[in-house]
């Protein structure tokens, strides 16, 4: 596994075991896949956003001849349907829906592994329910205060990267870029089909552009795919607008629930996207967890010292449930 640098690669791409379409009400269905092997030790990959989908890297974190990986698109995105859709969509349906999944796929516990978004929904998930969680590896480290959004969507990072914040706040008047996150909302959620797709366009291009440390094309042309975009955005925009449906602090504040929890928390210093002040805050709240700060990384998962980083996390992981620690 040890690359010439010393780094971890990606474990090798291989088919899913199986894939599973899941009705949770609402009018929604969770297309859900399962990866590695089925006597493995259960874990359940979160994606970003909320609204981004899963990627066919991800399931590459986990050996896959000691891991059984469930991956899902949260509500509105990649394979589950309806495309883009806000309505019963918030943080306490995508709890239900993962509770959902665990049940229907008969796992007791499992080890649960975010990034982004999906450490927000991951610390949320263990703290209403620690009884389920093995462990807990979390990766660029999103807190969902009104200070991590307003960083990232009002001031803050388009002070680093001022010729992409121009074009991100092109589709917005002058008169309304006190507020971005609501000024783009309306253009999500408006009638206008055309200002909609542009403001999705600019919302997501934003995003994918500074999520490297270094400049990559490739990001920024996921980021960019009108499929994407539009429901990145549309649900992004729609979280933010309701403080991610989270109470003030929530998830700082409950740490202590995590007492129990074995965890890694995985950090790119120059993480623009959300900044390392928010994993800090998380290390000084829950010392136990594992901190590693990556020094030479932004925020994107696919940075070789972010990818590093998380598979010796999950292989010390299957190491220690695997020897019953």
């Amino acid at each position: 596994m040890n690359q010439s640098n010393g780094l971890m690669p990606l474990y090798p791409h291989n088919p899913p075991l199986c894939q599973h379409n899941l009705a949770v009400g609402d009018g929604h269905t969770l297309h859900v896949e399962e990866h590695g092997t089925s006597q493995g030790l259960p874990a359940v990959f979160l994606h970003g956003g909320p609204g981004a989908g899963c990627s066919p890297f991800q399931p590459r974190f986990f050996d896959p001849e000691r891991y059984r990986v469930v991956t899902f698109d949260q509500r509105g995105c990649g394979a589950s349907t309806p495309h883009a859709e806000l309505h019963a969509n918030t943080t306490a349906h995508l709890l239900g829906d993962i509770e959902h999944i665990r049940s229907r796929l008969g796992i007791e516990r499992w080890l649960v592994f975010g990034g982004s978004w999906g450490s927000a929904l991951g610390l949320a998930y263990a703290q209403r329910h620690p009884e389920r969680v093995l462990g807990l590896v979390l990766r660029g480290v999103f807190l969902c205060r009104r200070q991590d959004i307003a960083w990232f969507y009002q001031r803050g990072a388009g002070r680093v990267f001022p010729e992409y914040w121009r074009e991100f706040v092109a589709p917005i008047p002058l008169e309304e870029r006190d507020n971005l996150v609501a000024a783009y909302h309306a253009r999500l959620t408006g009638g206008d089909e055309l200002a909609r797709m542009a403001a999705a366009k600019a919302w997501s291009i934003w995003e994918g552009r500074t999520a490297t440390l270094r400049p990559n094309p490739n990001v920024v042309n996921h980021f960019a795919d009108p499929y994407v975009a539009l429901s990145l955005a549309r649900i992004e925009c729609h979280y933010f607008m309701h403080d991610c449906f989270l109470e003030l602090d929530q998830l700082l504040r409950d740490v202590p629930r995590l007492a129990e929890i074995p965890g890694v928390i995985v950090q790119g210093r120059y993480d623009m996207v959300c900044p390392m002040d928010q994993a800090y805050a998380l290390h000084v709240a829950w010392p136990s967890a594992e901190y590693v700060v990556v020094p030479d990384a932004g925020h994107s998962a696919l940075e070789p010292g972010i990818i590093d980083a998380l598979v010796r996390a999950t292989d010390n992981m299957a190491a220690k449930f695997h020897a019953g620690v």
